[in-house]
């Protein structure tokens, strides 16, 4: 068990990435550790290996993982070797050098469900996708290897970093293309809760220190679709395109998208005592982190007779 009065040594691996940008600031930085693919590739265990030792971390904090979602279907190997056979090999190290493992892992893990109500934990995972399976694998084999382990699934994420190797996150895609455009087109058929990378770092490292253990859900409350989103993120941004709602066979991609996969947060919010701001608020406080959000409309005076 972590000492919660005790500074926590912590490693963080994918450094660079949105999520890991966030976190550095939820943490202290004398000890705290941040390592990009460059510095550290996950699926190198000599490399690994030799981190734990020079680092002697107490937490390590995987946020590295293969997340092209598309690009896996034809990558397979490549996704099972970075997001199953990476994550076994820093469930190892952590397990032989006594450290607690942090993993990030996703709501596609689900995608079969047909119930529309919010997936707790221990619903039986169905992902749809290469990028879904082998995430999924990950968690099978950390929960395998060492009971020290805490996996947080999430969904949708957004930072002021973007997402490396995606071109960016769902909000600056959506902000780029109603200035390019007059009118967007954009899935309305998938429901879920994209997420702050802020207010989820937040929570994670919130959980950190209450010595979580086991899954958990850690999505902003609600639930939307993309093209609720986008409507919301016009909105905020104060720019009005045409949004027309498509469905998924109209906007086809190489890997299939969950229809459902609203995460459940109840036990997170048992174990830190409340849930995470909105979808609709995060939105609106990372529009305004990144210069975008539009500025309040103040009420015309009227006019009063003499």
């Amino acid at each position: 068990m972590i000492d919660p009065n005790l500074p926590l040594r912590t490693l963080i691996t994918g450094g660079g990435g949105q999520l890991a940008s966030y976190l550095v600031n939820e943490l202290p930085s004398q000890t705290t550790i941040v390592l990009s693919h460059a510095e550290l590739d996950i699926t190198d265990t000599t490399a690994v290996t030799h981190a734990m030792a020079s680092h002697a971390p107490d937490v390590v904090i995987n946020t590295a993982a293969f997340h092209q979602v598309d690009a896996c279907e034809t990558n397979i190997a490549k996704s099972f070797f970075v997001n199953a056979e990476g994550a076994l090999i820093l469930a190892r190290a952590c397990a032989n050098a006594n450290a607690a493992l942090v993993h990030v892992s996703s709501d596609y893990v689900f995608g079969g469900q047909s119930d529309c109500t919010p997936l707790p934990e221990h619903t039986a995972p169905a992902p749809l996708s290469v990028y879904g399976t082998s995430k999924l694998a990950g968690e099978h084999l950390i929960r395998t290897t060492g009971p020290r382990h805490l996996i947080v699934r999430t969904c949708g994420l957004y930072g002021s970093v973007g997402s490396s190797g995606k071109g960016g996150n769902f909000v600056r895609t959506m902000l780029r293309l109603a200035r390019e455009h007059d009118a967007v087109r954009v899935v309305n058929d998938q429901t879920c809760t994209p997420s702050y990378a802020l207010d989820v770092a937040e929570a994670m490292v919130g959980l950190i220190k209450a010595n979580a253990r086991g899954t958990y859900h850690v999505v902003n409350s609600g639930s939307c679709t993309w093209y609720e989103f986008a409507k919301e993120i016009f909105s905020a941004a104060g720019l009005s395109p045409t949004v027309t709602p498509v469905t998924s066979t109209e906007f086809p991609t190489a890997a299939s998208r969950p229809p459902y996969s609203v995460l459940a947060t109840d036990r997170m919010v048992a174990t830190r005592g409340h849930a995470l701001r909105t979808w609709k608020q995060a939105v609106g406080a990372y529009l305004t982190e990144i210069g975008e959000r539009a500025p309040a409309r103040t009420a015309t005076p009227k006019c009063t007779a003499i």
